[in-house]
């Protein structure tokens, strides 16, 4: 079967665990890591490099079909850790893919500076 526009392959997918080195939410380095959409697919989401992170499985069953921030902000997760990561991470996965390491439609892009 044929990835589409959309699929994570499973390179980016290794990428994107070494990269980030744990639970893209709660930094959890000990637990095996799922896929998780940041911006959930039935929120209008896709199923790309920049719409997924690591997160272990009790962050990403927690979050289930939630929006990332909104998510972190009622858990009282470091939402601006994760935030800031995402920036330091993405350059390097934007060089490993050949793309612009800021696109306009990230799935942080646009989002509200935090207090947390």
């Amino acid at each position: 079967m044929a990835l589409v526009e959309h699929d994570l392959s499973p390179q980016q997918w290794a990428l994107l665990q070494t990269l980030w080195g744990g639970c893209a939410y709660c930094g959890a380095t000990e637990r095996p890591l799922q896929r998780d959409c940041v911006q959930p697919i039935s929120r209008g989401g896709r199923y790309t490099i920049d719409n997924i992170v690591p997160a272990c499985g009790p962050c990403n069953a927690s979050k289930s079909n939630d929006e990332a921030t909104s998510w972190m902000r009622r858990k009282k997760l470091a939402e601006r850790a994760s935030l800031t990561r995402f920036v330091e991470v993405r350059p390097a996965l934007a060089e490993a893919s050949g793309e612009d390491a800021e696109p306009s439609t990230s799935a942080f892009s646009g989002l509200p500076a935090t207090s947390n």
